[in-house]
């Protein structure tokens, strides 16, 4: 016994200090790697520039707008379709009561044949889901009047007619589920886009706030720089072709012609309408962007334009992708007060040209309608509506 008790005591301080070897070890290793980490860990990121943020900002509310024009295209596609789905749905219906008139007058014919004995194959072909297949099995065409002849026919086209209507509606219904699908996905990017704009405006100090106030001006000035030099460039080219148009009246009026009226005419008639648009426009400068909107408290950028176009009777489609393929193309030069001026390569800013190198728009979110240069954005293209 006294050898067997000797031989447990080295195995139980085995086990009491191998542990505590073990968790020393961890705890070693543990230390040497965060120290090995903290040695190499990469500096953290330097904070933003002002300038960094303004292009930020810009770039957000630049991809808000193209996100607004897909809302307002998915809401459009989605209002006319609905249309679509609910005139259907009324023809298949009514097409399914004319089915049923034409199957109560078969049935008239099969109880009238019923009245007057057993029933007959005759009566079995009225009282069938589908007559014309009972008629393919058993020739029975030639003992029906001309009457009954007829109400089988109508029967047939009613039948594939309201089928066909039943097709037409569901595919309709499919494709308005598409549209409502893209217009809560076009709607949640617009809502990103902004919330991400303004976390990033939040962050900065009151002195950063300045500075990009500052940015700002600056900005605004050289677009102001760029649209009085567009307008001497106008001033001068209209002041020269006056002066050409007298030169040709006064030949005209030696020879006896009278050529040049009809382009007078012309541009007179689109000036009548500019006035109206222009008229519409300034009353709603002061009133706010918002994404989506199309009036009378509120507007977008291609909302405000459809709005002031209709005002001058001329119906422009919803968004600026569309609007700029309506009218004639004009270059920057030959703008004319009315013209709409689009912005951006992706075309997703629109305004409405005023005249000396400005134009009325909704800006973005946070700015009201107001007068601003042309050169405030990157110019895409210009288009004359009527």
């Amino acid at each position: 016994m006294p050898a067997l008790a000797s031989h447990r005591r080295p195995r139980t301080r085995l086990r009491t200090t191998t542990p505590a070897v073990g968790l020393t070890t961890a705890a070693l290793a543990s230390v040497t790697l965060l120290s090995t980490q903290s040695a190499t860990a990469a500096p953290a990121k330097p904070a933003p520039t002002v300038e960094e943020v303004q292009k930020k900002v810009d770039a957000l509310f630049r991809q808000a707008g193209t996100a607004t024009q897909k809302y307002n295209e998915a809401k459009t596609a989605s209002t006319e379709q609905r249309a679509e789905v609910d005139a259907l749905l009324e023809a298949a219906a009514e097409h399914a009561e004319k089915l049923n008139e034409t199957r109560r007058e078969l049935g008239a014919y099969a109880a009238a044949q019923y009245r007057g004995g057993a029933p007959s194959p005759t009566m079995t072909f009225f009282l069938a889901d589908d007559p014309q297949s009972y008629f393919d099995q058993s020739q029975l065409l030639d003992r029906l009047t001309s009457r009954q002849q007829k109400a089988v026919a109508d029967f047939r086209t009613r039948q594939k007619e309201a089928a066909e209507k039943r097709v037409e509606a569901t595919k309709s219904l499919e494709t308005l589920t598409e549209s409502q699908a893209e217009l809560r996905t076009s709607k949640q990017r617009v809502q990103e886009k902004l919330s991400e704009a303004r976390t990033l405006l939040s962050k900065l100090t009151a002195e950063e706030k300045a500075r990009l106030a500052e940015l700002e001006r600056e900005k605004e000035a050289e677009a102001e720089r760029k649209a009085e030099e567009l307008a001497r460039r106008q001033a001068a080219a209209a002041k020269e072709e006056a002066g050409r148009a007298a030169k040709e009246k006064t030949a005209d009026q030696g020879t006896g012609t009278g050529s040049g009226s009809d382009t007078g005419s012309a541009s007179g008639g689109y000036a009548a309408k500019a006035d109206k648009v222009l008229a519409f426009a300034r009353a709603q400068i002061g009133k706010p962007y918002v994404w989506g909107a199309t009036g009378p408290s509120s507007y977008d950028c291609s909302g405000l334009t459809q709005a002031a176009w209709k005002a001058a009777g001329v119906d422009l489609p919803r968004t600026t992708w569309d609007q700029v393929e309506t009218g004639t193309r004009v270059a920057t030069a030959d703008l004319r007060p009315g013209d709409l001026v689009f912005f951006y390569d992706d075309i997703s800013h629109v305004g409405i040209y005023r005249g000396d190198g400005m134009m009325i728009h909704a800006p973005k979110p946070g700015a009201d309608v107001r007068e601003e240069s042309i050169y405030s954005m990157p110019v895409y293209g210009s288009v004359r509506p009527a």
